[in-house]
């Protein structure tokens, strides 16, 4: 009997410890936004030397090829993309925006990941928008080599 409280005791110290240590590795917010989230400042608004339209088309393209994600709507004239990005385990859904827009010279890239419920989001809007990222290099670079002479 006194193993079995011994073994109840452990186990609830460890999830204690577990949940603790959830709480202190990623910061209380549910809203990460590339540029302006200081938690994360890694996270920054991506530039691009490619034509806008083929950014445009990249970012689409990405949005299709992550898993979990859907494209919810795109309207090319303002360089909108509004896609849902669902979380593995709970399959709690983030609502994400990009923004693909042209300064100059440079194609630039701003994304906002948010959760729909919640408090915090234990660093998946920063996975969210990291994710995107990787897999947006991926296809921007496939589409200039594809497209060299």
């Amino acid at each position: 009997m006194a193993l079995k409280y011994l073994t109840a005791g452990v186990v609830s110290l460890g999830l204690l410890a577990a949940t603790t240590w959830m709480l202190r590795a990623w910061p209380m917010i549910n809203v990460v936004e590339t540029g302006r989230t200081p938690e994360y400042p890694d996270i920054q608004p991506r530039v691009y030397r490619q034509p806008v339209e083929r950014v445009f088309d990249g970012a689409l393209h990405a949005v299709q090829r992550l898993p979990r994600w859907s494209l919810a709507s795109y309207r090319a004239a303002s360089g909108e993309i509004r896609a849902a990005a669902t979380s593995r385990v709970f399959r709690f859904v983030d609502d994400v925006l990009i923004t693909v827009t042209r300064r100059a010279d440079e194609t630039i890239v701003a994304v906002r990941s948010a959760s729909r419920i919640g408090r915090g989001d234990f660093g998946q809007n920063a996975r969210n928008i990291r994710a995107f990222f990787e897999e947006l290099d991926r296809q921007v670079s496939e589409s200039s080599h594809s497209q060299s002479p």
